[in-house]
């Protein structure tokens, strides 16, 4: 897919582990551990809103277009 997750770098960047995070934004670990992961096929703008808000960063920052 060339569309790539780049939520793992910017929890790394912001030092908060997934739980905190899930906690957080209100989203379960195991679905915000699928987004992590990059096996999610879609994300809601409101998560994304939420996630952005809580990192301080842009959705550009989570996501990223590559061509295959």
């Amino acid at each position: 897919m060339p569309i790539i997750v780049n939520l793992d770098v910017m929890m790394a960047k912001r030092k908060i582990s997934l739980n905190e995070l899930s906690e957080k934004i209100d989203i379960t670990p195991a679905n915000l551990s699928i987004l992590k992961t990059g096996k999610a096929k879609a994300i809601r703008f409101s998560t994304l809103d939420a996630i952005c808000k809580e990192l301080g960063c842009q959705p550009g920052d989570i996501l990223e277009f590559t061509e295959e």
